[in-house]
Parts: structure tokens; C-alpha cells; sequence
């Protein structure tokens, strides 16, 4: 059997996180629900600190990953700032305590009134990432007689080696503005009497299991650096955003302080040491920090395929539908029978409402299933499908356990319709 997470333990052969008996959670809080381990969140983030530690550094934590409230104050709390791609996200930001001048505003599609309330608040910088929306910025900026702080985002061209629907610094990508027009991009900024350039940012994509994509962004984005501050525009920060995978299937990324040691090392060799660095890392914090428990309501042997049907679905777990990802399923309380191959779905009525392809499993109706490395992009992306509510969530402390969001109810769901009279 391959290693648990090491937030993750099996005690009497139960699933344990932390001090906390999963099944415990399941028949307190029902089923499909989330726990999250604030010991591995921290631990995740304590690897980034001690890669930069000595440098001048601020770690956003990409909130699109998992924007519960909760995690929000754990990680701002341990010293993150946080980097956002909404409206919605900045409020949710401000509303977990995070000081506005350590938001981080990305996004291809921003709108002025998104723009005017962060300018307002006075987040740290905007992250941009095309002509038009430099200009639409400006304007804004002027008509409140402020400056807005802006970072432009360079598309590298480099291959992440990812899913291509995660992949951000490929020419083919939406992201960022292409290498070749960067340099006239930040003269034109520089120009703009209601913006003020501070940086340059380059994120090339997500789930990056190797250390070859950084090193080769990271030399493009110097190169920039030092050409644009030839044309006359000083870059006071270098941001080179996030993306490093997690241990989904035998996936072996670096460590955040291993890649951290190399990238420093390529920026001192090539007389930046000194510079401000900006990174924003998601999935690499809270994804190997999350499990959704589900129950087994059914199980259907076929003369193709045997099904087995669980509680939780494409609407609370989205990524196999989405990106044909692989998450490990692990029983809460494993059975001594000889397991069979089966292929885990939920109820939703899609044919690509699956969990996990090709199972082996030994279980009944109504054992429970831990699936694993769910903390990122689950919860974050859950739906009303099918008119299900979106799970409960629970933070794992040690042996306390507190509920972070309630099970959402159907009347939750109906409440901001207007039905014809």
C-alpha cells in the first residue's frame, strides 16, 4: 500500500487526520464532507518560508484554490498575503483579515467596478495582462485621482508539461502579453499618469511537477527585466506566481525549499539577489491538506464494468469530470476481503460523474471512502448540479475539530430565486 500524507494516519487500521477519527466526522457532520488539516497547510507554507527566508519576499496565497474563510485566516494569519481573480475575492480577502496592501489583483477580465473598489482599498498591485485593460485601469485611476500599483504579466512562451486546461505561458494561452510586446507595454505604462509600475509577473501554469519550467521562465523574465530597465523603467519586483504540483498518483514535484534553493541560486548568479520577489502559490498549500469523505450508497457489478456508487459527486469533487484527474480513494475502516475492480461514480446524472477509474476496493454498502488530496480546486469549484448542496467543511487542529461551513440546504439554494406569481 503506498504512503498516506503524513497528516494522515491509520490507527487500529482506521483513518485518522490529526487526532480525529474520520469516521467520527462522518456521522457528526454527514456525508460528502471535507476536513482539512491546519498542521499540513501550515507545514506546506513553512517549506515556502524557509526557501525565502533572508529575501525579501511576500507569499500570496492563490485563493482560488480554496477561498473557505477558514483556510483564508489560517494561512493569512501564518503570514500570507493573497492573491486574487475576482470581485467576489477581494471582499472575501478583506473579510479574513488580510491587510489590502498584501492583496495581489490577476485576471484577464477584471471590470471597472472591480478595478474602482480595489484601488480604493487600496490593494498592492494589479497584475496585468493586456493593453486594453492598462488602459481601462488608467482611466479608472485618474477618475479617482489615485495611481494604481501595476505589475504587467509577460506570457513567456514556456511549457509548464501540464494538463493543457492548466497550462498559462504558452503562446496558445489567454494569459499575459506576449514576450515580444512587453517591452513597448511597460514604456506605454510608464506613461499613464494614473498608473505606477512595480513589478513584473510571469505564471506559466499549474500542477508543475518539474523544476525545468521555473528555471527556464525565470531566465526569460530576467532577460526582461533587464531590457526594460535599459528602456528607462525600473522593475522594483519580480513576481514569478505559483503552480508547483502535489503528490496526486506518484507525482514527484520538488519540494518548495528544494526549488526555491535553485531558483535563488540561478537569480543570484544573475545579479538580482537583491530584488523584491512575489510568488503565488494555491494547489502546493492546501491540496494535500484536504480529503472528502464519501458513503457508499450502492453497488453495481456489470458484466463490463462493476460501479460503485458513493454520495459525493462531480458537483463536489469536479476535477476527474473536468481534467481527467486522479484521486487516490482509500477506505476509512478497510475490510480483510479480496478486493475488487471497480469503477467509483456518484449520482449525478452525467456518464462523466466518476471518482476514480479502475479501482480495487473490498467494500459494502455504507462503508465510508476517503478521497484524497482534495483540498484544492474541490470546494472551490462545487456546484448546485442536479440541485445538490455543496458539502460541509471541517478544520482538523490536533484533536479539535471545528465546522467551517454548513451543508448548504435546499432552501440555501432557492433563497435568491423569484418565482413567477
Amino acid at each position: 500500500m503506498s504512503q498516506l500524507p503524513a497528516f494522515l494516519t491509520r490507527q487500529n487500521g482506521e483513518l485518522h487526520m490529526e487526532g480525529a477519527a474520520l469516521s467520527r466526522l462522518a456521522r457528526e457532520h454527514g456525508t460528502p464532507l471535507f476536513v482539512y488539516s491546519r498542521a499540513a497547510m501550515l507545514a506546506s507554507l513553512a517549506a515556502y518560508q524557509r526557501g525565502l527566508a533572508g529575501r525579501d519576499h511576500l507569499i500570496c496565497y492563490a485563493m482560488k484554490a480554496n477561498s473557505s474563510l477558514a483556510i483564508l485566516q489560517t494561512l493569512v494569519r501564518a503570514g500570507c498575503g493573497l492573491d486574487i481573480v475576482s470581485g467576489g475575492e477581494l471582499e472575501r480577502a478583506l473579510a479574513a483579515g488580510v491587510q489590502p496592501e498584501r492583496i495581489i489583483f490577476s485576471g484577464v477580465g477584471k471590470t471597472r467596478a472591480e478595478m474602482q473598489r480595489a484601488i480604493e482599498v487600496g490593494i498592492g498591485c494589479f497584475n496585468v495582462e493586456s493593453r486594453a485593460e492598462l488602459d481601462v485601469l488608467d482611466e479608472v485611476a485618474r477618475g479617482l485621482g489615485r495611481r494604481a500599483p501595476v505589475s504587467i504579466r509577460v506570457n513567456p512562451n514556456v511549457d509548464a508539461k501540464t494538463h493543457p486546461y492548466i497550462s498559462t505561458g504558452l503562446k496558445g494561452n489567454k494569459f499575459g502579453i506576449a514576450h515580444e510586446e512587453v517591452i513597448a507595454t511597460y514604456l506605454h505604462a510608464a506613461g499613464c499618469s494614473g498608473l505606477q509600475v512595480v513589478g513584473i509577473d510571469c505564471h506559466i501554469g499549474s500542477q508543475i511537477t518539474q523544476s525545468g519550467p521555473y528555471l527556464d521562465a525565470m531566465d526569460r523574465v530576467l532577460d526582461l527585466v533587464t531590457a526594460i530597465e535599459a528602456a528607462g523603467v525600473p522593475i522594483p519586483h519580480i513576481d514569478f506566481g505559483g503552480g508547483l504540483g502535489i503528490d496526486y498518483n506518484g507525482d514527484t514535484p520538488p519540494a518548495a525549499d528544494d526549488l526555491w534553493a535553485q531558483l535563488l541560486a540561478r537569480l543570484d548568479a544573475r545579479g538580482f539577489g537583491q530584488r523584491k520577489i512575489m510568488i503565488e502559490p494555491g494547489r502546493s498549500l492546501v491540496g494535500n491538506a484536504g480529503v472528502c469523505l464519501t458513503e457508499v450508497l450502492y453497488l453495481k457489478p456489470g458484466e463490463q464494468k462493476n460501479f460503485l456508487i458513493v454520495d459525493a459527486a462531480m458537483n463536489d469533487l469536479p476535477r476527474p469530470a473536468m481534467y481527467q484527474a486522479f484521486h487516490r480513494i482509500e477506505p476509512v475502516k478497510p475490510r480483510a476481503g479480496a478486493p475488487m475492480t471497480w469503477d467509483v461514480v456518484g449520482p449525478v446524472c452525467e456518464s462523466g460523474d466518476w471518482i476514480g477509474r479502475d479501482r480495487a476496493l473490498d467494500v459494502q454498502s455504507g462503508d465510508l471512502l476517503a478521497v484524497l488530496a482534495a483540498g484544492a480546486y474541490c470546494m472551490s469549484m462545487a456546484s448546485n448540479y442536479n440541485t445538490r448542496g455543496r458539502a460541509a467543511e471541517v478544520l482538523v487542529d490536533g484533536e479539535q475539530v471545528r465546522l467551517i461551513r454548513q451543508r448548504e440546504s435546499v432552501a440555501d439554494q432557492l433563497r435568491m430565486e423569484v418565482p413567477l406569481a
